[in-house]
C-alpha cells in the first residue's frame, strides 16, 4: 500500500501565499515524477506544475512565476510554495506521484485526498 497525504491548504488573502506539502509513504521502491493537480468548482482538474526524479520542473502558464515545486527525495515529500494568490486559484490540490512500490517493477500513478485552497478578501 502506498498513501499521499497533503496538509498546508487553507484561506489566504489575495496576494498571500501558502505552502503545501505531500508525504508519500508506505511500501516505496522508488518515486519517479511528483506532481500538483488542481480542480475549481464546475472546472476539471488541470496540471499546475511536475517535478521529475532529478529535480526537472514544468508549470502551467498562469502560475509560472508565482508557485515554485520542489521535493525531498530522501522524505518522499513534494512541495508546492505558492506566493501572490489570486482568486482564480481557489480550487482543491491534489498530489500525484508516479511510484515503484516494492512488490512490483512497475510505477504506478497515486494521487492524495486534496486539500482546499480558498483565495479571499
Amino acid at each position: 500500500q502506498v498513501q499521499l497525504v497533503e496538509s498546508g491548504g487553507g484561506l489566504v488573502q489575495p496576494g498571500g501565499s501558502l505552502r503545501l506539502s505531500c508525504a508519500a509513504s508506505g511500501s516505496i521502491f522508488s518515486i519517479d515524477a511528483m506532481g500538483w493537480y488542481r480542480q475549481a468548482p464546475g472546472k476539471e482538474r488541470e496540471l499546475v506544475a511536475t517535478i521529475s526524479s532529478g529535480g526537472s520542473t514544468n508549470y502551467a502558464d498562469s502560475v509560472k512565476g508565482r508557485f515554485t515545486i520542489s521535493r525531498d527525495n530522501a522524505k518522499n515529500t513534494v512541495y508546492l510554495q505558492m506566493n501572490s494568490l489570486k482568486p482564480e486559484d481557489t480550487a482543491v490540490y491534489y498530489c500525484n506521484a508516479d511510484v515503484r512500490p516494492h512488490y512490483s517493477y512497475s510505477y504506478y500513478p497515486y494521487w492524495g485526498q486534496g486539500t482546499q485552497v480558498t483565495v479571499s478578501s
